[in-house]
């Protein structure tokens, strides 16, 4: 983790793979969700203060979280001062962005609870900007396990714009599932292989209306 002051009222901060490992925070859970930890977040501010001087207290908080192709995430945070005349902030308010370097994803799954929500996605990606993403994938299958459905998108390359709407979208029908490489190897071993490299193509030409 790397801390840098850029003025009296903004500060860098930089987390590795390795803060993220630790917190078990990856890009896909963060184009997906509100920023993934606010406890990491706010012990982060924490040691601002105490390394940095930089108080947040009674502060309005902006941020602009950058999601980079080498794994990192670059936080800029921005402390704003309550105008003259009104009353100080009681609790930190934070406004939050985010960015996205273009980049290149190897392995992202999604579980689905039934083959039904895997069929209203697939639905609902051919009615949208999304519906050529066999483009942005090398490959798409889709698993069988313990009564659920997963879905294996391998080497996403999407642009920043593309890649938080298909994030976005896809957890409105299924949920993230971490360690994705250590997961795949379990639905190698245990799982059902159910279709293989063009699922999204196969489940609309055979199964969606």
């Amino acid at each position: 983790m790397k801390l840098e002051k850029l003025n009296d009222n903004k500060i860098r901060i930089t987390l590795n793979s390795e803060d993220l490992k630790e917190n078990d925070i990856d890009f896909h859970t963060f184009m997906s969700n509100p920023i993934e930890s606010q406890e990491l977040f706010f012990s982060v501010l924490d040691r601002a203060e105490k390394e940095l001087g930089f108080v947040t207290d009674d502060y309005k908080i902006m941020v602009e979280a950058l999601a980079m192709s080498n794994g990192n995430f670059i936080l800029t945070v921005t402390r704003i001062e309550p105008e003259k005349g009104k009353s100080t902030y009681r609790k930190k308010k934070i406004n939050i962005r985010r960015k996205t370097s273009i980049t290149d994803e190897s392995k992202a799954i999604y579980c689905f609870s039934s083959f039904d929500e895997f069929c209203s996605f697939c639905n609902f990606l051919n009615n949208n900007i999304l519906k050529n993403i066999n483009n942005f994938v090398s490959s798409i299958s889709l698993y069988e396990y313990n009564k659920k459905y997963y879905l294996v998108l391998t080497d996403l390359h999407m642009n920043a714009n593309l890649l938080k709407s298909f994030c976005s979208s896809i957890t409105e029908f299924a949920n993230f599932v971490d360690h994705a490489n250590l997961f795949e190897t379990k639905l190698l071993e245990y799982g059902i292989l159910i279709m293989k490299d063009n699922a999204i193509d196969i489940a609309l030409s055979h199964f969606c209306n």
